[in-house]
């Protein structure tokens, strides 16, 4: 397989709780002022990723793993998931609150849906003053049968709500009640599945007005309790990788970068997607370098041996499913 840092096409989705951040902030071509995803790296049926750069130019994410298998995936992945891609790799901006949701996990999802459950995280870009999320029910003693009979009087009494602010990271387990409010961009790594049981939607209409579905009595049997709000307790350190999440479903790390080095991905068996998220970055895989600005996402195939990454001042998520869990080697140049 041709090694280099691969770019595909961004899927820009409208969404009733959408603003223009993606467009302003992220730089996606658009004239509307309702996106609210971008999917970066996307195997969801209907929404393929395409490529847009390098030898693989107008190839599809599916037709990668069908002709190069594990080069591109790993060995285990390819094992595991096939001619599936396990991620669904994303920004959002929401300019209203989004609806209060909960996803089911592999066991349920296979049973209701035939498909992956949903375990993601989130990484706050930017947010409003005095921006939140929802993350959990209130406490304990509150029963997931509530979740049948929400309402503007008693929503701020179940679901447990968190101040963000820039740098801020979630770890959201399926089963996990949450919503991304008002005012947040932020990035989101999940498996791959489009399946979302809302709970509450504020009251709100769409354009005819009406009001969307609601799917309490699914949500109810969904719904877990967690003990922790997920967020994740990291210092960033110059010039090295801080771990946000480390999961059986990805592996997702921070990279602060302010000169040049090298990292090797030799004894990796996976992909690595990264994801910008401050700054400019140049990344170099076989022969090729790519410019990976705020807002953009490249993807190394799995047989990738080394990356070199080129900046002053640079944020990147590093994403990989490893079931090992290998741990890469890095050193600087």
């Amino acid at each position: 397989m041709k090694v280099y840092p691969i770019k595909f096409n961004p899927i820009l989705k409208e969404k009733i709780w959408g603003g223009s951040k993606l467009g302003n902030l992220l730089g996606k071509e658009t004239n509307k002022d309702n996106i609210g995803e971008s999917w970066e790296i996307s195997d969801v049926n209907g929404n393929i990723s395409q490529v847009s750069n390098g030898v693989y130019k107008g190839s599809s994410l599916k037709s990668l793993i069908a002709e190069h298998e594990a080069d591109f995936l790993g060995a285990d992945n390819f094992a595991n998931f096939g001619y599936n891609f396990p991620l669904l790799i994303k920004f959002l901006d929401a300019k209203t609150d989004l609806s209060v949701q909960v996803h089911p996990d592999n066991k349920m999802a296979k049973k209701h849906h035939n498909s992956f459950g949903k375990t993601e995280m989130w990484y706050i870009m930017d947010s409003d003053a005095n921006a939140d999320i929802v993350l959990g029910l209130k406490d304990k003693t509150v029963k997931p049968e509530i979740l049948n009979h929400i309402n503007s009087k008693n929503v701020d009494s179940v679901f447990n709500r968190e101040l963000v602010k820039k740098g801020d990271s979630f770890f959201i387990p399926a089963g996990k009640i949450h919503a991304i409010g008002a005012g947040v961009l932020a990035a989101e790594i999940q498996q791959t599945s489009d399946i979302t049981y809302r709970v509450y939607d504020w009251d709100r209409t769409d354009a005819s007005g009406k009001k969307r579905d609601l799917h309490t009595q699914l949500a109810e049997k969904a719904t877990k309790q967690f003990d922790s709000n997920g967020k994740a307790d990291y210092t960033l350190q110059p010039n090295t990788k801080t771990n946000l999440v480390k999961c059986e479903y990805f592996t997702t790390n921070i990279l602060n970068i302010s000169k040049r080095q090298i990292k090797t991905y030799s004894n990796l068996d996976s992909f690595v997607v990264f994801m910008c998220v401050e700054g400019m970055v140049e990344i170099t895989a076989g022969l090729h370098t790519e410019t990976l600005k705020m807002g953009e996402t490249i993807l190394i195939p799995a047989s990738t041996q080394d990356v070199t990454f080129n900046s002053d001042n640079a944020k990147l998520l590093e994403v990989f499913v490893d079931k090992g869990l290998t741990e890469s080697i890095q050193r600087a140049s």
